[in-house]
């Protein structure tokens, strides 16, 4: 089970053309462009779990979660993304987030958030009169449009905007580093977005985002802590409340097997239990701050009177969501299923190149054994005649944002931005959804 989407075509739109090195957009009307004052533009890209920003002069971006947490040990204080980094006790935090089931619903947070960003605490400048290269989730609902349109240019008084998805970012940034690809490879790839809430297959043919061959799976790095909090509350002890915590066990101990049947065996030998076993040290907050994977043999000081937590088949059963969400009741197909029913709704002529450029980025992409995982899948359901490539970048949490640092960055930018005398002429109407 997939969903397909549909978009309506706007009496305003914006046409997006993709090359090796550069990127033209033009508009359907004509109209006079201001000067802006030659500010760094701001790149930021806004996910539900962290948000990735800073200057298109900067070689990197602030990775700052997208929430405000509270915690139970300082019980009257909030704190708002890396402040988090001050809190002596982080256990049983208490999430605000912005985002709720992928799209961006709480304003207050969200304006909160972006307060701390644009501080002297965050990346140390203001939006007042800037330009803003910002994200937004796939298909977004056209009045959670209209709203981050009002705030940007009516509360933090920006200069002005473009919007794009992340997947447009990374797809823009994939074609700028490959300039020895031909201009066809480059114009041809499938991005799989591995995000917060939602996993996206989002292919793109000559450039151009093929909306008909879209697939959403409603399983993403959510989904997947929350089943490893079940797991481990059921079979050792209660972590309901500790997602944090989970969280950072999720990132240090699991991975995706390559044959799930047969891993699934682990426990009918003891030799192979051993080597997927392991203990987690807990985190008490005084001495031990992140949690840790046991080492046998190498005890670190005063291991003993920490907690531990056993895990053996956790490990790859969390991460096996992502390939079958039936797993825990979702009535949908995996991430590669979803890559060959988007890939049937493109152009037969552009599946050999969208076979060879599968791009994945996303948090869950870093996975352990995820990319084999899914070319033997992946493998298993296209063409024999067809080869299939995947590529993950090395940091697939920040491509998206040095993919909007390139479109910042290129000669006609300025062309392509919606500016505040387009605002002021047209109003939250004048910019909608490609």
């Amino acid at each position: 089970m997939y969903i397909r989407y549909y978009v309506n075509v706007r009496l305003y739109c914006v046409n997006i053309n993709i090359g090796v090195n550069f990127v033209y957009i033009r508009r359907t009307h004509c109209r006079k462009v201001d000067k802006q004052i030659d500010m760094a533009v701001v790149v930021l890209d806004n996910g539900a779990y962290t948000a990735k920003v800073g200057l298109a002069t900067q070689d990197e971006p602030k990775v700052v979660p997208n929430c405000i947490m509270k915690a139970k040990s300082e019980r009257r204080r909030a704190f708002v993304g890396n402040q988090i980094d001050e809190c002596r006790d982080t256990s049983a935090l208490f999430y605000i987030l912005a985002f709720q089931r992928g799209y961006l619903l709480n304003w207050d947070t969200q304006k909160t958030v972006w307060d701390y960003i644009f501080s002297k605490d965050g990346i140390g400048c203001s939006l007042d009169n800037r330009t803003i290269v910002i994200t937004e989730p796939q298909m977004n609902f056209q009045s959670v449009q209209e709203a981050m349109l009002e705030m940007l240019f009516e509360e933090y008084r920006i200069g002005g905007m473009y919007k794009a998805t992340a997947a447009d970012l990374a797809a823009f940034n994939y074609v700028a580093d490959s300039e020895e690809r031909t201009t066809m490879q480059t114009l041809n790839c499938i991005i799989i977005d591995v995000g917060y809430s939602f996993t996206h297959i989002v292919p793109f043919v000559l450039g151009r985002r093929v909306l008909e061959a879209i697939r959403r799976i409603d399983i993403g790095g959510k989904a997947l802590t929350n089943h490893l909090k079940e797991l481990i509350s059921y079979r050792q002890l209660n972590v309901m409340d500790e997602s944090h915590v989970v969280n950072q066990i999720k990132e240090d101990v699991c991975y995706v097997a390559e044959d799930f049947k047969d891993a699934m065996s682990v426990h009918q030998s003891e030799q192979r239990r051993k080597e997927v076993a392991v203990e987690y040290v807990l985190p008490d907050f005084t001495t031990v701050k992140r949690g840790y994977i046991r080492v046998p043999g190498q005890p670190r000081y005063d291991e003993d009177q920490q907690q531990m937590v056993p895990l053996c088949n956790e490990r790859f059963t969390v991460p096996e969501l992502l390939f079958n969400p039936s797993d825990i009741g979702i009535s949908q197909v995996g991430i590669p299923e979803a890559v060959a029913d988007a890939l049937q709704a493109c152009p037969w002529e552009a599946h050999r190149e969208l076979l060879l450029n599968i791009l994945i980025v996303g948090g869950s992409a870093q996975f352990p054994g995820f990319l084999p995982r899914l070319k033997r899948d992946l493998r298993a359901l296209v063409p024999d005649d067809l080869e299939v490539s995947l590529i993950c970048p090395e940091d697939p949490v920040r491509y998206a944002w040095y993919g909007g640092r390139e479109v910042a960055t290129s000669p006609n930018f300025d062309e392509f931005t919606y500016t505040r005398y387009d605002y002021e002429e047209f109003g939250i109407h004048g910019l909608q959804q490609r």
